[in-house]
């Protein structure tokens, strides 16, 4: 597959992603924004079927728990292939497992992993994946959340979201991903627009006052209100590193 440089002469961040279900890829990841990005050349994406690895005539990629238990797990004589040969195809990039046990998923990880060169992603299925893929590979994992999911793919994309909307060239103006929720330790300020009165409700006066520096302090304010009601744990973050 080529890949050209973006405007600026980096070549495009790029996603590899071991999946049982390719057809699922780009998915949402092709539309709007990071959909635009994708067919300019800013990012890339590239799927590698996890069953082109499995084994004998039914291409097999699972088998039961040592141990005994409930459900599947894909094997390492399956998995440690496939992944070697996403990392051929991408070799400077993490390798990442999406996984419910993993360091939770934030805005600093988000921007370090934008950073690099794109990511080798490992969607798993079923129970889980052998143990000893992780060890050998190295594998990174990574949660998007404290719940758990059919599979890898969907928490794949969302890792994927978060990374290629920080490229630059991505979103409109620079600005625009530094005043976010979790940028500053913080969540997002409320936001309002036209019409001035709905429903009975009004834009505060002070957001119309064309006074920057009061609206400024306003959207601080409330940042720091909402985090203190919603996400306590973030202000005592912000406590802890002040």
């Amino acid at each position: 597959m080529a890949h050209f440089p973006t405007p600026d002469g980096r070549a495009p961040w790029r996603a590899s992603v071991l999946t049982l279900f390719p057809e699922m890829f780009p998915g949402p990841l092709g539309l709007s924004l990071a959909g635009q990005a994708l067919t300019a050349g800013l990012w890339a994406i590239q799927t590698h079927q996890i069953r082109d690895f499995g084994l004998g005539r039914h291409a097999q990629v699972d088998d039961t728990p040592a141990g005994g238990g409930v459900g599947m797990v894909l094997r390492a004589d399956v998995l440690g292939p496939a992944i070697d040969h996403a990392r051929a195809a991408n070799p400077d990039a993490p390798a990442i497992y999406l996984s419910p046990r993993g360091k939770p998923l934030d805005q600093v990880l988000a921007r370090e992993l934008a950073a690099g060169p794109g990511v080798v992603l490992v969607a798993g299925r079923f129970e889980g994946i052998d143990e000893r893929v992780i060890e050998a590979r190295s594998l990174r994992e990574i949660s998007i959340g404290d719940y758990v999911l059919s599979g890898g793919d969907l928490a794949a994309m969302v890792l994927i979201d978060a990374c290629i909307r920080l490229l630059p060239g991505v979103l409109g103006k620079s600005e625009s991903t530094t005043q976010e929720s979790f940028e500053n330790g913080l969540l997002e300020h409320p936001h309002y627009t036209k019409p001035r009165e709905w429903e009975g409700l009004s834009i505060p006066g002070v957001l119309l006052s064309g006074d920057h520096k009061k609206i400024a302090e306003w959207r601080h304010e409330q940042a720091l209100k909402l985090t203190s009601e919603r996400r306590p744990d973030l202000i005592a973050r912000r406590e802890r590193s002040s």
